[in-house]
């Protein structure tokens, strides 16, 4: 159905996230992954969603130049947000176990911003799910560590492994948002780019 409201328009994917890409797949969408290194920084005034909006808006103006008329462009930032601080991609396997620890036994946000963006218009939206996490033990968070790598991951974790299945106590809102997009909202606002 999608997939032929964009019979002339060509998609463009700027995220390496395999999570991301699987989801325009699962909507039967046609697109191709267009990457350009972007340094990720943003005014330290910004709180919650205003961090994933900038960073989202940002990604798509390093494609500035790029796009052709039949073109539509899909940005894409996720933040685990924990009381009033972002946890981003960790540096490290130490920094990961930190924030893993920080995030036991509490309930935090998982905040994701898209942009979708042609050569006339823009729009930029987002998407707050609240997930919390039973207390975990450091053997735990190193087994998941050592057997997962959650690296590329805001926040050190993945919901869809190992650790979605044995330490979340509640999930409030979109799970394929914690995954890595609001694909209700990406579909509903492709259809309208249309």
């Amino acid at each position: 159905m999608l997939r032929d409201k964009l019979k002339n328009y060509k998609v463009v994917l700027a995220s390496g996230s395999p999570r991301r890409q699987q989801f325009l797949k699962e909507l039967d969408v046609d697109f191709e992954v267009r990457l350009k290194e972007v340094e990720e920084f943003y005014p330290e005034t910004l709180k919650g969603a205003e961090i994933t909006d900038y960073l989202a808006e940002l990604k798509a103006a390093g494609l500035d130049g790029s796009l052709t008329p039949n073109e539509i462009l899909i940005t894409s930032d996720t933040i685990v947000w924990l009381e009033g601080k972002a946890l981003g991609k960790p540096t490290d396997y130490d920094d990961a176990f930190a924030m893993l620890r920080s995030l036991s036994g509490k309930t935090h946000e998982v905040i994701t911003s898209v942009c979708i963006k042609n050569l006339s218009k823009k729009d930029v939206f987002n998407e707050t799910t609240r997930v919390t996490f039973i207390p975990l033990s450091d053997e735990e968070i190193k087994y998941y560590l050592d057997n997962y790598k959650p690296f590329d991951k805001a926040g050190s974790y993945g919901i869809q492994e190992w650790i979605g299945l044995v330490a979340i106590a509640k999930i409030e809102g979109s799970y394929a948002n914690v995954v890595g997009m609001p694909v209700d909202k990406v579909y509903r606002h492709l259809s309208k780019f249309a």
